[in-house]
């Protein structure tokens, strides 16, 4: 029978080894990680460059803010985007509106109530609204609001169809942000004798509320893009339309269309500017998006 030994100065050795070798494969690991961030940001910086130097100096004007296109034509410097910011806002704000609380409730559902099969069955039905293409959504609409209805195609079927787009975005994100509020405080809230309902509105959402204004804003982020919707359902319009319920409303995606259509260098360059503003847009959302949660959180 034999016995095997080993030495301090062995192990010392052996020891020493992994380390380097773990400490190596950490290196490549950071720099692997930290390669595709590069690669990852070059065509962000790419577009906000192009952005910013082919529309800064149509916006920095006064009357871009102002005025709207009406009279404006391709070759005729001028003229502004007031309509259709206003007509981005009043969709988006419609929409954010209608789908914010539909998918805040769903996900409450989901994550506190939801068991069996009609948890399983809704869970599915947000999965596949978020594979739904837009132009899809924009034809049920249109199927529903205009050949069933008989109605007009208006700034409001517009906030119908980006509704669908919105709902499972805000979802999936409030979902995972109620997953992560730590079930201690659920618990001791029950201990205390506090209703399900109550802990959920007065300690779940609160905690929570960071990371559900974070999805609140990347859901309105994706339907102020969205372009399908407004071609289908929402004519533009070169002129300011504040009423959603009635005639054609401009947008700023339509608006980027109507100047790509025409080749004339003015119109080219409102083209770029409308980019740039609705870029600008979404940042602004993001920020007070992010003020509001800070501001709005539990307080400890």
């Amino acid at each position: 029978m034999s016995t095997t030994t080993s030495t301090p100065g062995s192990s010392r050795v052996g020891l020493d080894t992994l380390s380097t070798t773990r400490r190596v494969r950490d290196r490549v690991a950071t720099a692997v990680v930290h390669l595709a961030f590069g690669v990852a940001l070059v065509p962000l910086v790419w577009i906000l460059g192009a952005v910013l130097s082919q529309g800064l100096s149509t916006i920095i004007s006064s009357s871009w803010w102002t005025n709207s296109q009406r009279n404006i034509t391709p070759d005729i410097v001028g003229g502004g985007a007031y309509h259709a910011i206003l007509g981005t806002l009043e969709q988006s704000l419609v929409c954010a509106l209608i789908a914010v609380p539909i998918a805040m409730f769903t996900a409450v559902y989901l994550v506190e109530y939801g068991r069996g099969r009609l948890a399983r069955v809704v869970s599915f039905m947000v999965d596949i609204l978020t594979g739904i293409p837009s132009i899809v959504a924009a034809l049920f609409v249109y199927a529903l609001w205009v050949t069933a209805f008989g109605l007009q195609r208006v700034g409001f079927a517009v906030s119908l169809a980006l509704v669908l787009l919105m709902i499972p975005v805000v979802v999936r994100s409030t979902e995972e942000m109620l997953k992560l509020v730590p079930n201690e405080l659920r618990e001791a809230a029950y201990a205390l004798g506090v209703p399900r309902w109550k802990t959920i509105m007065r300690i779940v959402i609160p905690t929570a509320l960071g990371g559900i204004v974070t999805g609140v804003m990347l859901g309105l982020a994706r339907v102020m893009g969205e372009t399908a919707p407004l071609l289908i359902l929402g004519p533009y319009a070169h002129a300011i339309n504040p009423n959603l319920f009635s005639g054609n409303q401009a947008a700023l995606p339509t608006m980027i269309k109507d100047s790509f259509d025409d080749p004339a260098d003015p119109s080219v360059a409102r083209m770029w500017a409308s980019a740039l503003t609705l870029i600008l847009l979404v940042l602004l959302l993001n920020v007070v998006g992010r003020l509001v949660a800070r501001t709005s959180g539990v307080k400890r």
